[in-house]
């Protein structure tokens, strides 16, 4: 019985024959003699991963048909491999992972790592090897990211230890066999809000404290080996500061002495604080908030005390004005000239609202008009 078999120029066909491979194909047309049925041919795309099981029985069995179709990829404990073709990485190889690649049509080369050492992986490198494929298990992916911003530091930890601290940039990692996090902390000055609390003061009256601080990291490494969470211990140590500090004052002295509060506060948490890379650069009270009795009761005194300063600044003005003129009354009795220019003004004054006036010159004249519009009283 004849078979006719047609290998296209991307791929390769195995010859199989009672179960075993016999012959790797190249392209073209064959015919092959088989009377019992005994004989068979595979096609596989000659590029790529050799995805067969038939891979390592002929890297093993038939070392011979291998050379010069696929390469064989297998790295040993602890490193990794990186299987470029045509000159980029496709393909990262785990420890303990075996793969095979084509490379009748493509240029194949595979370059190892040693992955026990946390060396950095450098600028090149981690452009060209993050976008390659992974082969064998899922997790974690071979190469760690770690990503810190501007005005940043990260931390970089194996296995939950300090390795490194960096700067703003990108940065790879091999995480093959161990774990790779990273922490970033912003090293700028961080505004913390404290929400409003109920505080007792000392006189039984209950407040509602809004504060705002403004918190740096100064040391990173203590800062994020110090505590958990650095932001969340400030927090507490404000809320612990505000009711010590309000809590030991009448409401007049909360409301009247806000810079005394604001400088407590502050004293007890740097106190407090200690040495954990972080300071607190400004804190102070944003809102002091009454109950709504408190807060009508609040309103009525101070308007009780604006009312009465407004009645005495017109006291004062009234007694300034009475005062004026019995200086002026005092100034005209000794003086009859001033009295008459001040009977002129009067008159002008008067002349102003009235459309015509008529005088009639006789034994007195005008003077007989002045002195009917004003006369003195003799002097006692």
């Amino acid at each position: 019985m004849m078979k006719t078999v047609v290998i296209a120029e991307s791929q390769r066909g195995l010859l199989i024959k009672d179960g075993r491979v016999i012959d790797i194909l190249s392209p073209g047309r064959y015919r092959l003699w088989d009377w019992l049925n005994r004989k068979r041919v595979e096609t596989y795309v000659a590029t790529g991963v050799f995805a067969s099981a038939w891979a390592e029985i002929i890297e093993k069995r038939h070392p011979e048909l291998a050379q010069g179709n696929f390469v064989p990829v297998r790295p040993q404990e602890g490193e990794v491999a990186v299987v470029r073709i045509d000159g980029r990485a496709a393909y990262i190889v785990r420890p303990g992972e075996s793969v095979h690649v084509w490379c009748v049509m493509d240029w194949v080369e595979v370059e190892t790592f040693d992955a026990t050492s946390l060396a950095r992986l450098d600028k090149r490198q981690l452009v060209a090897f993050e976008k390659a494929a992974m082969i064998g298990s899922a997790a974690p992916a071979p190469i760690a990211i770690v990503a810190v911003g501007e005005a940043e530091a990260g931390l970089v930890f194996a296995d939950g230890e300090l390795v490194e601290t960096l700067g703003p940039g990108r940065y790879g990692y091999w995480q093959v066999g161990r774990k790779v996090t990273s922490k970033t902390l912003d090293t700028r000055p961080v505004p913390l809000e404290v929400s409003a609390q109920e505080i007792l003061t000392r006189d039984r009256v209950s407040l509602r404290v809004t504060l705002t601080a403004f918190v740096q990291v100064t040391d990173v490494e203590k800062a994020a080996l110090s505590t958990p969470d650095y932001a969340a211990h400030v927090y507490k140590l404000v809320q612990f500061a505000v009711r010590e500090a309000v809590g030991g004052r009448t409401l007049d002295e909360v409301l009247n002495d806000r810079v005394s509060v604001d400088t407590q506060i502050v004293d007890h948490v740097r106190r407090e604080l200690g040495d954990i890379g972080v300071r607190v650069t400004e804190l102070g009270v944003k809102d002091v908030i009454l109950p709504g009795d408190m807060r009508e009761l609040i309103n009525k005194v101070v308007e009780a005390e604006k009312v009465a300063q407004a009645n005495l600044i017109r006291r004062r003005e009234e007694t300034a004005a009475t005062r004026s003129l019995l200086n002026t009354a005092k100034l005209m009795e000794d003086n009859p000239t001033l009295l008459r220019l001040k009977e002129l003004e009067s008159l002008e004054r008067v002349t102003e609202k009235i459309g015509r006036i008529d005088v009639h010159a006789g034994s007195a004249g005008l003077n007989a008009v002045l002195d009917q519009l004003v006369s003195l009283k003799p002097r006692d």
